[in-house]
Parts: C-alpha cells; structure tokens; sequence
C-alpha cells in the first residue's frame, strides 16, 4: 500500500460531509407534505391594471424591442390579444383569460382570429401573448404551457431578458461549468420560466413544492403523450443556485418514493375473493411484520397470497375455508412443486413448459408455518384466531430439506467450479480494459474534433460533432465503424473493475456493496506496536449484524483510486441520495464510494448497471459453460468464490463465518465447494498417516520363502468343482466343506464332477432315512442344498460367458452430412 493510499483510506471519515439530518427515509407525500407548492394566486397587481396601463407597461423597456420591425409585430400581437379578451367576461385580464376556454382548446388562436385560415395562424399573436405572460398581466396554467409548443417558444429568452436577467445568467453559467449540454441547459431554463410564467414572482420566489409540481404535471401528461420532457435538471440548477431551501432534498427523485406498501396492499395484488380469508391472511402477516425485515414480509405476501390461496382460487373457484380435503391439498402440493413457463420454439409457436420449482419446499414450509402460528395464537387469543385453527395440509414429511440441500449444495459446487478458473481471465481482462479505455479516453481528450489521435494500439478520429454533447467525448474509425462514446467506455472500464476487484476481494453481497461509503473506512490501533490497520466496515444488511474487514493492500489500491476519481479536486465524498429496492425507501444523503457525475449531481451507481457491465466483461472474455452458452457470473457467486478460495487456502471456517456475516457456519461451508483435488489429497494423507502406524516391519521385501508360500497359497485354493476365494493366510471356517460355502466360485468345467456329488448325496439321503439315521439325513441335506445351489451358479456363469453383445455397425458421414453405410475402400486397400 502507498503513502497515497494510506492516506486517502485514513483519513476517510473526517472529511466527509455528515449526511443531512431530518426524517429517516421519508416518503414522497410526507416530503410534499413539508414542501408543498406556492397556490395559484387569483389577482394581482399587473392583471387588474386597464388597458391604457397595460399598454404603457408592455410597450415600454424592458419589454420593448430594439428592432422596429419585430417591435411593430409584437406591439400588434399584443392589441389583438387585449381587444380579444375584453370581450370575454371578467374583473381582470387573468379571468378574461379563464374564461375565454382558450386553454381547452387545441389552438387558442383560432378563438381569436375565427376566419383565418388554420393552417397560417397570423404570425404576431403568439408574440403579443409572450409579451403579456413575461410582464404577469396573464399567468396560464402548467398544463397549457407544456403542452403548447408555440407557448413556450422563447418563454425561456423573454423571462430571463424582462424578469431576472441575472438569476437567469447565473443559472446559464452553471450549465456551461457543469458541461450540461446546450438543448439539455435550454430545456432546464424553459422549464424554469415556466413556473415564473404560472406562479408569478422571479427565481428567488420558486419554492421546492413548486418544482415537484411540475414534475407531476409533466408525469401526467407524458401518459397521454403530449409531453416528453420529464428531466430534473432544473431542480439541481435551482438547488445549486442557492434558490431552494436549506434542507431542500438533495435529490427531487425522493418525492416519488411511495414508501412500503400495507399489508393490506401486498395482498390485495393478488385478487382474493373470499373476504374472511383475505382478511386472515392481512392478520398474518401483521403479526409478523414486527419481526421480519420488509424484503421478507413481502415474500411471505407472495407465498401466501400468490402461490398458496391465489393458486387454490383459480383451480377450485368458490373455495372459503382454510379446511382443505385431502385430494384438493394433494394436488396442490403437486402443482407448488413445478414452475410452468411459456416459450417460444423455433416454428414461433408459444408451448408451456413445466420444470420443477426450485424453491417449492419453501413455499410449502411457508403455509405449514402459516397454519401452525394461526393454532398457536388461537391459544392466546381465541376470538380471532380459534375459527382459522385447523388441521395443516402439509405434514413435517413435505417440509424436508434434506434432498433439497443436497441437491443445491451440489448445483452450488458444480457452479462455483465451473467459474472459478475463470475468475483470473475476468480480472486480467477487467484490468486491461479499464487502462486501454482511460487511455483512449486521455487521448481524445487532447485532440481536437476532427483529429487523428493513436492510443492503446487504435488510430481513430474525435467526432465533430453538430451540437454540444453534455460532457461526453465521441470517436469514430477513420476508414469505417460505428461512432464511440469513450467517456462511457471509460466509466464503463472503471466501475467494472472496481466491482470486480471489491467483491472478489471481500466476498460482500451486492447490496452491501452499493452501500459502501466513505464513512465505511475505519481504522483500528494495534495496543503493542502502534501500528494503523485500515478496515472496512460493513453496513447491516440481510442479517442486520454489521462487521469489520481487513483491507489488504490490493483492497486498498482500488478503494483509493474509487475516493480519488469521486472526490476529485474537491474537498469531501459528494453526498449521493440512493434507492433501496428491497426496503422500498429513499436513503438520506450518504458519501458513497460506488457514485458518478451526471451533470450537475452525483448518482449512485446502480445494481442493474453494475449487472450490464458484468455481463459486457463476460461476453466480451467469450467463455462458454458446460451447455455452450455464454458463461454469466451473479453477484452472489463472487462471495461463493471467495469462501471458497479462502478455506480452501487455510482460513478457518469459523473465521470465514464471521468475514462472509453468517449467522450458522453451515451456510458458510454450504458455499464451500470441495475440489476432487482436495479427495485426492485427503486420501494420500490417510493412506500415508495409516502407514506411518503399522508396523514398519510390514512394508519390507519378502524372502524367496515368503513369496513361494504366497504363491502356493493360490494353488492350494483349488478344489474339485472351482476355486476357493478365501483371503490369504486365513484358515478355512468351514472345515472345507467347499458345496457349502459362499467363497466357492464353480467352474462350469466341472459340472459332471458336481452332478455326480449330487446323486451320490441323493443315494445317501435315501439309504440314511431307510436305516432311520436321521442326524445324518438333516446333514446330507443341507449339502445337497449347497450342491444344487452351486449348480444354479455354474449355469449363470456359462450364460454369461456365451452371450454376445450387439455393438451396432458403426455409420459414416461424408462432408455434405450424409450417412454412408457402407464407406468406400481406401485406394491402397484391397
């Protein structure tokens, strides 16, 4: 680690701006609620003026032009629209506005001027009516401003050269500064001058309530098509201009954040019918709510609601009680245990495809813990939960886990050996990807567009561009190829590698990784030497138990170059408002470390970009798996790689239970995959500690007399109808009475000898029960058993031994793909 680094990952946590205090991840009505807008005011000043005022005011500077020519326009576009209105009814001009129905129609012109002709409006109406809305004699709503183009024409230009010259200046400077580019900057400002142009009043007036007012407005009317532009830009110029409140929120994305839905609403998602069982279900999980994190509370909805009651409705409709007959439970379990899925085949025909859901057991340990609470509660609280305690459908049988583990443990291993070896190509290429794409980046920056540059090995030329981008450098291949944005090429580069690098050396989960900030570096003393360890600190997430890694050196290079590409020339982590999907909130301003400039703000690099950029490494290093498909990595399998590669390398695993956060070290050894190599050592250590206990006198070189009785030993095994198979130097148990024993393999060879044996004992067992020698008649007997039974054997032996088997006749093909039975001879062949 360098001096550099160290001091960058050090001295993290005091140069960080504390995040904003405040309410903990409001919601967006609470947010509107403490941000609401300005109200539409229903008169003012300038709008009850007369007509000879009005006139006097608008014909005069500021709002008069230099050029006499567009002045005469304007001057008649104003008359028009003011003799225009005084016909309609009113106290001021803003009524006469409201009620002449101009914004209800498609072109208010056309009420204006009736007999023109609708495809050549007169060209100085919409010039008068500017002029009245930028001096506030008229205010129009938000909605008409969007949506008449003609409207906002120059509403920007006009609002900034008669209102507030200078706040609109300072605002135009902040776009140049931030590299905004030109039509995003004109978009940012019009929707500006369209607030000023509703509410009245200069920039300093807007409020918070207002920008997001506009927002909703815009949202609305994106519906229906009529408006395209939503981007929030002009909140961050405001925001940035100083215009907003203090405690304004960092980000206005903050005021869509809908909060976590009620119980009621996660399960009316699924249309349940039946009333009383519905309402048991909202009960339930209430109960639980208190204990589970929102994540899970919102799966325990869908296995309920979903895959168990949703499942039943739809098979048995009519169905109101949680008393399932037994054929009805039976076939549901049988339907929860598979995953129906619609393809399409090659012909485009759409077939349904049931695969077994691997993840049923889960569903049916759900509805069996759903039944088993409810018999429990009854107790404490019979009124409400007595009427639902009934017998479970799902026994302790269908709940086990044990297959299941198996077979995912073994899915697991298969997964995490397949892409282990892979691992050092991704890094490798990650690395040089995020090198060749700074250093193209680099170079281009240094020419000029239209030029030539050379870096990493590729000549191309920087793209001249019609227009300013916002930011973004642009490159093309002189002789052909499609045109490169090498600034997201380089962003693209770094975060990959940085991902790449973070997780394969901490083995953290996802959400734990777009958490990481700078108040995450920590550093501890060491009481003996003195020395400074820099640490890691991790956020609580799936088990809400934070816990503290060891940055190493590699660690530390890459969290150093992350601090210094976010904070750049300035002096703190920018403060990022980010989503958290799985609580459904709106985290307050945090120094994150995974963050990137957009214009005027810095956002949070998101889970699904991260998951773009993985996949674009992957296919780019074109790896295939076991199927010959294009190999793909998740985020959890980086963490399985790290366990493994840890353990396997000496850690403990009680010690890679506490780095990885597991609350069982079974899950921990559960993502430990075991190598063959690691069998085949283990058993060479056996073999080897096993020979080190014998007697060394065991492993010596036999003598000529050892060795003859060894061999000797063979030779005495046979008898008369087949071998013996007893092991060496051991004696004979049954005193060699060979038709009894289980060791004896006949030989089909001696078949007559055994036959004969056969009858002699026949013979014998007659003459010993003639003469009443029953001892010996009982002894015969089983002989004989023995002799018919080796019989039996030497028959299966002998079929065996004649039967062929049908091998097939090997076919050929020739290069067009044809099958040839019989190949042609090769020339030199007879």
């Amino acid at each position: 680690m360098t001096h550099a680094d160290s001091q960058v990952l050090l001295t993290g946590a005091t140069d960080t701006v504390p995040a904003t205090t405040g309410s903990v991840n409001p919601t967006g009505a609470q947010l509107l609620a403490s941000f609401p807008p300005r109200p539409v005011a229903a008169s003012w000043p300038a709008t009850e003026a007369s007509r000879s005022e009005v006139l006097g005011r608008v014909l005069s500077a500021p709002w008069a032009l230099d050029n006499p020519n567009s002045q005469q326009t304007r001057r008649l576009g104003i008359l028009a629209v003011l003799s225009w209105l005084e016909t309609r009814p009113g106290d001021s001009w803003q009524q006469r506005w409201r009620a002449s129905g101009a914004e209800d129609q498609p072109d208010w012109r056309e009420l204006v001027t009736p007999d023109v002709d609708r495809a050549k409006p007169l060209p100085h109406l919409s010039p008068g009516l500017l002029v009245l809305i930028c001096a506030d004699v008229i205010r129009p709503s938000q909605q008409w401003l969007l949506r008449f183009a003609p409207a906002r024409r120059n509403l920007a230009t006009e609002m900034a050269r008669t209102r507030d010259p200078n706040a609109f200046a300072a605002l135009a400077q902040l776009c140049t500064d931030g590299r905004v580019g030109v039509q995003s900057g004109q978009q940012a400002l019009t929707r500006i001058a369209v607030i000023l142009a509703a509410k009245g009043g200069q920039i300093d007036a807007v409020r918070v309530g207002d920008c997001v007012e506009l927002l909703e407005v815009a949202a609305s009317m994106r519906a229906t098509s009529e408006v395209h532009g939503h981007s929030p830009l002009f909140y961050q110029l405001l925001r940035a201009h100083g215009v907003l409140s203090e405690d304004a929120p960092a980000a206005i994305e903050m005021f869509s954040g809908r909060g976590q839905p009620s119980c009621e609403q996660l399960i009316d998602r699924y249309r349940i019918d039946c009333r009383p069982v519905r309402d048991v279900l909202v009960d339930y999980l209430r109960e639980r709510q208190p204990s589970v994190d929102f994540s899970s509370l919102q799966r325990l909805a869908y296995l309920l609601g979903k895959l168990f009651w949703a499942d039943l409705q739809a098979h048995h409709p009519g169905i109101d009680s949680l008393t399932l007959p037994r054929d009805v439970a039976a076939a549901w379990k049988q339907r929860v245990l598979t995953r129906t899925r619609t393809r399409t085949t090659p012909d485009g025909d759409r077939v349904a495809v049931a695969s077994p859901r691997l993840d049923g057991r889960s569903v049916l340990t759900a509805v069996r813990a759903f039944y088993l609470d409810i018999a429990e509660w009854a107790d404490e609280d019979p009124a409400r939960w007595g009427p639902w305690a009934v017998r479970c459908p799902v026994s302790a049988s269908d709940v086990s886990h044990k297959k299941d583990r198996s077979r995912r443990k073994s899915r697991m291993d298969a997964r995490t050996r397949e892409r282990l070896p892979v691992l050092p190509a991704l890094v490798s290429w990650v690395a040089a990807e995020r090198a060749h794409t700074a250093e193209l980046l680099a170079a281009a920056e240094r020419a000029e567009p239209g030029e030539l540059f050379t870096a990493a090995g590729m000549t191309l030329r920087r793209s001249q561009m019609k227009t300013e981008t916002t930011g973004r450098i642009w490159a093309e291949d002189p002789d052909s190829g499609p045109r490169r944005d090498l600034s997201f090429e380089e962003h693209r580069g770094f975060w990959t590698w940085s991902m790449v690098e973070v997780l394969r050396h901490t083995g953290i989960r996802i959400e734990e990784l777009t958490e990481l900030s700078h108040h995450s570096l920590i550093q501890y003393r060491l009481p003996a030497t003195g020395e400074l360890i820099p640490l890691l600190q991790i956020t609580p997430s799936k088990t809400d138990t934070e816990r503290l890694l060891v940055i190493s050196p590699d660690l530390a290079d890459v969290l150093s170059a992350i601090i210094a590409r976010i904070r750049l020339d300035q002096p703190h982590v920018p403060l990022v408002v980010s989503y958290d999907k799985n609580e459904r909130v709106y985290n307050p301003p945090m120094p994150l470390l995974f963050q990137w400039r957009r214009r005027l703000e810095n956002r949070a690099v998101s889970e699904r970009a991260l998951r773009k950029y993985l996949d674009h490494a992957l296919t780019a290093i074109g790896v295939k798996d076991a199927s010959d498909r294009p190999l793909r990595y998740t985020f959890h399998d980086f963490r399985r790689l790290f366990i493994t590669d840890a353990i396997t390398h000496g850690m403990p695993p009680h010690i890679a239970q506490l780095v990885a956060g597991h609350r069982d070290i079974n899950t921990t050894m559960g993502y430990k995959a075991v190598y063959p190599e690691e069998v085949i050592n283990g058993h060479r250590a056996f073999i080897a500690r096993r020979r080190a206990l014998r007697p060394s006198e065991e492993y010596r070189t036999p003598t000529d007399e050892e060795w003859a009785q060894f061999v000797g030993h063979f030779e005495r095994r046979k008898g008369a109808v087949g071998d013996c198979g007893r092991s060496y130097d051991t004696p004979c148990i049954h005193e060699h009475s060979c038709l009894r024993c289980p060791l004896l393999r006949p030989d089909p060879a001696a078949r007559p000898r055994l036959e004969q044996i056969r009858d002699n004992l026949l013979a014998r067992i007659a003459e010993a029960e003639s003469r009443r020698w029953f001892g010996e008649a009982e002894g015969l007997k089983v002989s004989l058993a023995g002799a018919r039974a080796k019989l039996a054997e030497m028959d299966q032996i002998a079929a065996r031994r004649h039967s062929a088997v049908t091998l097939g006749i090997p076919s050929f093909a020739d290069s067009a793909g044809r099958t040839i039975t019989n190949p042609p001879r090769h020339q030199n062949h007879p």
